[in-house]
């Protein structure tokens, strides 16, 4: 917990990548599309071989990569599955991704897995249970993990941390990297009607390594206030944008991906969004006189 974990040789350059999906392996070793990066799951490309690690390699040997994990459980409340974090490394040590990322959430418990990326109590006894495993991972893997910031529906009652303070801390005694989801920012704060400006101005944005954009989907709870699903699949709004530009403006260009999880759309469709946000970084770079 001193802090003293470092990034990889190389980093992830300041520009949009999107989500690898299998849908668009062919389209992109055919046409070799101008884009920053590409992201995967890591948990998709645990097996020892097959057709997906082909197309990965092939894509690979060509862009910079991002590994997301979503299967670790960096919150729960019991161990690490030690056999994952293995296949984890392994995963690492094939394809030495510029950055590897995790979630603030749990999905472990007793009985099992749950599909599903789970909130925690913001509290010193979670504080030290996250950083514990972070130490964990960061050792074990020899490499510097981004935790993510969560979408988030509902506050703990036992929560004694406000959530950027808590995510500071965190970055702070393990040393981590941070991961800005713009689209959690903006669901969480919608959600639970925070100032979305006032968290992206409390966020430790020293530490961020990399972007989020995603879409969400839009709805009202029970006594008709807004109430945003964090779905990945549909196109970023207007105010996640506007969002991002704040961020940028704060930190400058950033690696940034766009997250499309579920319906996924035709690769012109997905490449677009990716434009909107390297639009975003050039206008934006150039008002604060940052050279690309």
């Amino acid at each position: 917990m001193d802090g003293t974990f470092h990034s990889p040789a190389t980093v992830l350059p300041a520009r949009a990548g999107v989500g690898l999906k299998p849908e668009h392996y062919r389209r992109i070793l055919d046409t070799a599309p101008d884009i920053g990066f590409f992201e995967v799951h890591a948990e998709n490309y645990m097996g020892a071989g097959g057709p997906p690690h082909r197309w990965l390699t092939a894509i690979r040997e060509r862009y910079p990569l991002s590994l997301h994990g979503v299967g670790l459980s960096i919150g729960a409340d019991r161990p690490l599955d030690r056999d994952h974090l293995a296949r984890l490394g392994v995963l690492i040590r094939r394809y030495e991704p510029e950055m590897f990322s995790e979630h603030l959430a749990w999905s472990t418990h007793d009985a099992g897995f749950l599909n599903d990326l789970l909130p925690l109590p913001y509290t010193d006894t979670t504080l030290a249970r996250v950083v514990e495993h972070i130490d964990e991972v960061q050792s074990a893997l020899g490499r510097r993990l981004l935790l993510e910031n969560p979408s988030t529906y509902l506050a703990f009652a036992e929560s004694t941390w406000a959530e950027t303070d808590f995510i500071a801390e965190i970055a702070r005694r393990s040393g981590c990297g941070l991961l800005l989801d713009v689209n959690n920012v903006e669901v969480a704060c919608t959600n639970q009607e925070w100032n979305p400006i006032a968290y992206l101005d409390a966020f430790p944005m020293a530490a961020v390594g990399e972007i989020h954009l995603g879409g969400h989907l839009e709805e009202s709870d029970a006594a008709g206030r807004p109430l945003l699903i964090d779905t990945h699949d549909r196109p970023m709004t207007e105010g996640v944008m506007a969002l991002y530009e704040h961020v940028i403006r704060k930190i400058g260009p950033m690696a940034t991906l766009i997250e499309w999880d579920a319906d996924i759309p035709e690769w012109p469709v997905l490449f677009a969004e990716a434009q909107r946000a390297e639009r975003v970084m050039a206008r934006l770079a150039a008002s604060l006189g940052v050279r690309g």
